[in-house]
């Protein structure tokens, strides 16, 4: 039994239900569940929509016609989403009159795109005589907090799974048990009210169904070939990474990738469960597993990311020279002000750090640590991290150094991060993308060759 999971670039439209389909109907034998994002710019119409009742007009038009037309050009009845999008309007109705949009009504608003799309999609698999069941979350025990636009699921949810799609997943082909079709990124909570589980959410969904009913594996259906050594609109010649692990992924993930929340796959590292990267596009391509560890030895470069927009702060304080708290008190101004703190590096009297400088407001935090300390700020920052094999640390450093020094470019700080998969640097925005391309060069080159492998391909000749 797997999980998959398909996003809403995968189902945007008529074509793109047909295709995934039939990628579905090719994995029916392995008795797939199946997990659904909100159609193309659904969750943004739904938004809209919000907007203009807010302003005194109820309209469902852009929702309702991409709807209705899909499901006109599948050549399959429009029963199953005609409730959804009545209640659709009753709501946006009551926005309308109360001029109001709470976190609580927000989370309901925004469900009826992953509710219409696997409605469309049972209904289409079942005219091509795959036998399907459309299923909301809570119908297959996905239980949260309260804490709409972001809730946690509860530990319960995972035996209401087990006791809800065990018997289907304990199956055999053509025992006559429908395929579920599952709605990503909802649930209910306890008292019964939608919730919607924020970033990553129905990768989430997908991965604690998998884990939970111990799957063959979990694949997360996307548009490029899975997991890659680099961003392709950087380097045009990236290439797949056949096999990552759970901490190179969550890293790859928060320095700018996009490949799958950290918080998404924390059920299946409990349970050891492959999470499996494919293209929708290109089907025969076998994509990326993400396991808990590597059986052989991988090459010593796995990817590079960069996460631009960056603020780099220096705080020195050679008051605090001897005194232990340095740290302590830096950080804990850091945490009352409510700023995230991405790359670190230390001295006695010195801490250079980097936060997001789209979300930064520093000048608060800046006044209480301008009473023990020096602070400069440095905008327009990158970093650009290396997913390694920190062991090498000394090799690999040595060709990055020697690489950017023939391209004169100078780092201006420099972190091993403590998962012991990542070496992050920092360097101008305007840098980022050409040291990309530099160290790209440097640790894969044009012939699919790591310098630092010893002749073993970066591509996965030897994981």
């Amino acid at each position: 039994m797997i999980v998959m999971k398909f996003g809403g670039s995968s189902v945007a439209n008529a074509e793109r239900i047909r295709h995934v389909a039939g990628i579905i109907r090719k994995f029916a034998d392995r008795r797939p569940i199946v997990v659904l994002s909100a159609m193309g710019d659904t969750t943004d119409d739904l938004l809209e929509a919000a907007e203009a009742a807010l302003a005194g007009k109820v309209t469902i038009d852009a929702v309702e016609q991409l709807h209705k037309k899909t499901a006109t050009e599948l050549h399959i009845s429009a029963d199953d989403i005609d409730p959804l999008l009545g209640e659709l309007r009753t709501l946006l109705t009551g926005i309308s009159m109360l001029k109001e949009v709470t976190p609580r009504s927000r989370d309901y608003l925004v469900s009826f795109g992953e509710r219409l799309s696997v409605r469309l999609m049972s209904a289409y698999l079942n005219s091509i005589s795959v036998r399907a069941e459309f299923r909301d979350a809570w119908d297959v025990g996905f239980i949260s907090d309260s804490s709409y636009t972001n809730a946690d699921l509860l530990p319960e949810t995972w035996e209401n799974i087990r006791n809800k799609l065990g018997a289907y997943a304990g199956g055999k082909p053509g025992d006559g048990k429908p395929m579920p079709i599952v709605t990503g990124f909802i649930a209910r909570d306890q008292k019964g009210f939608i919730t919607t589980l924020g970033r990553g959410g129905s990768d989430l969904t997908a991965t604690l169904l998998g884990a939970a009913l111990r799957a063959q594996e979990v694949q997360t259906w996307k548009d490029v070939d899975g997991i890659l050594t680099t961003d392709p609109r950087i380097v045009k010649e990236a290439r797949t990474v056949p096999v990552a692990t759970y901490d190179e992924v969550a890293e790859l993930a928060y320095f700018g990738a996009q490949v799958l929340h950290p918080r998404s796959m924390q059920p299946c590292l409990q349970t050891g469960t492959p999470v499996r990267v494919k293209n929708s596009y290109n089907i025969e391509a076998p994509g990326s597993i993400i396991v808990t560890s590597h059986e052989t030895k991988p090459s010593p470069v796995r990817a590079i990311t960069t996460k631009k927009n960056v603020t780099l702060i220096d705080i020195v304080s050679t008051r605090m020279l001897g005194q232990y708290g340095f740290l302590a008190k830096v950080f804990e101004s850091f945490a009352q002000h409510e700023i995230s703190v991405d790359v670190v590096a230390t001295s006695e009297v010195s801490i250079s750090l980097t936060v997001d400088g789209k979300k930064l407001n520093f000048a608060a935090c800046r006044h209480d640590l301008e009473k023990y300390a020096s602070i400069e700020v440095k905008k327009e920052k990158a970093i650009v991290t290396i997913i390694c094999d920190v062991m090498r640390s000394s090799s690999i450093l040595a060709a990055t150094f020697d690489a950017l020094a023939e391209e004169n470019i100078n780092v201006q700080m420099i972190s091993q991060g403590a998962s012991k998969v990542n070496i992050s640097m920092i360097c101008e925005s305007d840098e980022a993308d050409r040291v990309v391309q530099v160290l790209h060069e440097r640790y894969f080159g044009k012939d699919g060759l790591c310098e630092l492998c010893g002749g073993i391909s970066a591509s996965g000749g030897n994981v």
